[in-house]
Order: structure tokens, then sequence, then C-alpha cells
């Protein structure tokens, strides 16, 4: 913890660093890190949560990292790699190609049989969270087939489609 309210965590696998409100203090002692509040106004017990679970997730981050997995369910969906570029086929007149940030790594697998899936690999849980959501955006999981892409495991309610005419 520097004066200037930035909490340095370092580990196995790198170095984050996050900046805390001024209002919360933060101390580490024999181990652990500590964080109070001044008040028990709502923001106040807001910012001290908050700070607290980034805090914790800095820390997984630099000793495990996180993985986040996502696959492409339809007809003629593709991804590939390479290096940081990802060339997507989502069902478009053409390709969408996305730039991942070089901190975050990127796997792209396709396996016979299965659906072509996309693993992204990193420290920083917040950048795989929203680099990862981006690429879903890019084409989401209907609700009538369920084409699209989603996070592995993800489960996506069906909607009944029309009614069979006689």
């Amino acid at each position: 913890m520097s004066s200037d309210n930035v909490i340095t965590v370092k580990g196995p696998k790198g170095e984050l660093k996050q900046a805390v409100d001024r209002d919360i203090k933060v101390e580490v002692k024999d181990g652990e890190v500590n964080f109070t509040r001044p008040t028990d106004q709502i923001r106040h017990r807001a910012l001290h949560g908050l700070y607290r679970s980034i805090t914790s997730n800095l820390v997984k981050g630099v000793t495990e990292g996180y993985t986040k997995k996502l696959e492409l369910i339809g007809v003629g969906f593709k991804a590939a790699n390479q290096g940081n570029i990802l060339d997507l086929t989502l069902g478009y007149s053409h390709n969408i190609i996305i730039e991942i940030p070089k901190e975050l790594k990127v796997v792209t697998a396709q396996e016979k049989g299965q659906n072509p899936t996309i693993t992204l690999e990193g420290i920083d849980k917040q950048l795989i969270g929203q680099v990862a959501a981006k690429v879903r955006g890019l084409r989401k999981p209907e609700p009538y087939k369920g084409k699209g892409v989603r996070y592995v495991g993800e489960i996506v309610r069906k909607k009944a489609g029309k009614a069979a005419g006689k």
C-alpha cells in the first residue's frame, strides 16, 4: 500500500495495481489486508465491500490466474487465432477480427463433433470478464434455437416457436 492509495499485489504470475478511494483505509498486518471505513454511511459500506472483493480477486489472480471459456453454437460458426488476434465467423457476411489485449492469452479449439471453443486466460479478472462479454455480445445466444456465443455451462432458456399450422 503506497501513500497515494494504490494497492500493489505481486505474485508468481505477475503484478497488479488497484487505486483505492481516499476514504477507505488499508492496513497490512501479519499477511492479512484489513480495510476500515470512517462511517457506516451506505456509500462507505459499499466501497468497503467493493475494495475487499477487488483485492481478493487481485490476490487470486496473481497466485492462480483466471480462465473464461466461451463456446460457439451454430452451423458454420468458427473461431481461430494467430497470437492475440481472434478471427470469428459468426454467420455474418464478413469475419469479425478482434485484437485481444496483450495481458491475456487466447486459445481456440475445434474438435470433431464438438462446438468451437475460445479460452481466455490471464491474471486480471475484470479484463477477462470484459473481453469475454465483448466477444459474447457479437452474437448473443438467441432464445429460439440457442445459436450464438455463450459461456461454457451457461443455460439459455428457450422459447416455444410458432405452433405448427394445419
